[in-house]
């Protein structure tokens, strides 16, 4: 990839992916790591990316999505405490932080990982179905149920917040 068209490249994906990697890893610090890498990947000699067999939006989330998971179930096997999570989950900081925005975050990164990065590929990133399916390398018939369940999980989690749709479907 010459220096011009990776440039472009960066310039348009940088912050999706970067969105991305913060909503699945919950850290500002590990998704920049996880983003850095995505870019460094296309600079590699021998590089898997080829623009004639996959689009660089779908590539660029797969290595992302990959970087993401193997990092997380690095800091699983690490047993690396997170502090910042046990600071979100104490009472005193959630009724600092009762703001719309900060409730569904936590909620969503309270989602099994199959959930959560389906859910913010179709509702942060706005990807079509297939698309998504190429990515986390599923069918579209099981992209579709984990985005059932994730919305499903994320609506009990979230009803405290809105008692008067809780009888809603």
């Amino acid at each position: 990839m010459d220096r011009a068209a990776f440039l472009q490249t960066f310039e348009e994906y940088h912050q999706p992916l970067f969105r991305f990697a913060y909503r699945l890893t919950g850290s500002v610090a590990d998704a920049e790591d996880v983003v850095q890498e995505c870019f460094l990947e296309l600079l590699r000699p021998g590089c898997a990316y080829d623009p004639e067999r996959t689009a660089a939006r779908t590539y660029l989330f797969g290595v992302v999505r990959n970087q993401s998971l193997k990092l997380l179930a690095k800091r699983d096997i690490g047993g690396e405490h997170d502090a910042e999570a046990d600071e979100k989950s104490s009472p005193e900081h959630e009724l600092l932080t009762a703001e719309c925005g900060d409730v569904v975050a936590r909620a969503v990164l309270r989602l099994p990982e199959t959930q959560r990065e389906v859910l913010l590929l179709a509702h942060y990133e706005q990807m079509a179905l297939a698309e998504i399916a190429g990515i986390v390398g599923i069918e579209i018939t099981a992209v579709k149920s984990r985005l059932q369940r994730a919305r499903s999980a994320l609506k009990g989690m979230l009803a405290a917040y809105a008692p008067e749709l809780e009888g809603r479907k």
